[in-house]
């Protein structure tokens, strides 16, 4: 870990530097720090998590813009639930399911067999579901026709064979195509939601946004998730990773 740390401020350092041009090394470090606060946090939580229930979970997280959530729900197409590495992306998803329902989450099973049960039986713990990517498009679509909700991330890289190219940050980015075809396929709402760290209430409150237009243009669709993540995470900048190598796929003759 002590030689990982480094290498991961290197990048966040150099994501920071184009994205947030005008800040110095100092403040672009001080943001850096936040992000391993926000890591931190989050590890704290997720360790709490087998004794959090419908009692006490308030004490950790509030709603904001629940209407957006439910008011998708009524259309009866299913919700895809748009979120990022922002904020504390594991009590989003346990909370909703003690607070409101269960809901599906998109998960990638990690590297260490050991931690990954661990982590993974924690997720569950709430009720959740957990949808693994090899059978991700066939799962999601039938919980989407059940009218479920599905929590997918959408902010990591990804190759050109697999996304687009969306301006983000004012650099292009590849980002995954699967998503918007989910949603024209399956007419499901999309409604960004995070839970996102107050400091001024020590809480976290799970916020969920207006739903997003969808044209069934991928790539146009694509970049307006993509400009909306952008500007939610302009308001709470120290609480998304900037430490993954977000830029690391170019376009055909641009070195990072």
């Amino acid at each position: 870990m002590d030689a990982t740390l480094p290498k991961l401020r290197r990048v966040g350092l150099t994501n920071l530097s184009f994205a947030y041009p005008q800040l110095d090394r100092r403040e672009q470090n001080r943001m850096i720090d936040g992000v391993f606060q926000t890591i931190a946090r989050m590890l704290v939580s997720l360790a709490r998590f087998p004794s959090l229930n419908r009692e006490n979970i308030s004490d950790w997280i509030g709603y904001e813009g629940l209407n957006h959530y439910l008011d998708a729900k009524r259309q009866g197409c299913g919700v895809l639930v748009a979120t990022a590495h922002l904020g504390n992306w594991e009590l989003s998803a346990f909370a909703h399911a003690l607070l409101t329902e269960p809901m599906n989450v998109m998960v990638r099973q990690l590297d260490n067999p050991l931690i990954d049960h661990i982590v993974e039986a924690r997720r569950t713990l709430s009720g959740n579901r957990l949808i693994y990517k090899r059978d991700a498009a066939r799962a999601v679509i039938k919980a989407l026709k059940n009218n479920e909700a599905v929590g997918i991330l959408i902010d990591q890289n990804t190759s050109p064979a697999e996304g687009v190219f969306v301006e983000f940050f004012g650099r292009l980015a590849c980002a995954g195509s699967a998503f918007a075809k989910l949603a024209h396929h399956s007419q499901a709402p999309v409604i960004p939601g995070f839970a996102l760290w107050n400091q001024s209430t020590n809480r976290y409150v799970l916020r969920f946004y207006p739903p997003i237009p969808m044209i069934g243009d991928v790539a146009a669709d694509t970049q307006r998730i993509h400009s909306t993540l952008e500007s939610i995470i302009r308001d709470y900048p120290d609480q998304w990773m900037w430490i993954h190598r977000r830029w690391k796929t170019r376009p055909p003759g641009e070195s990072l």
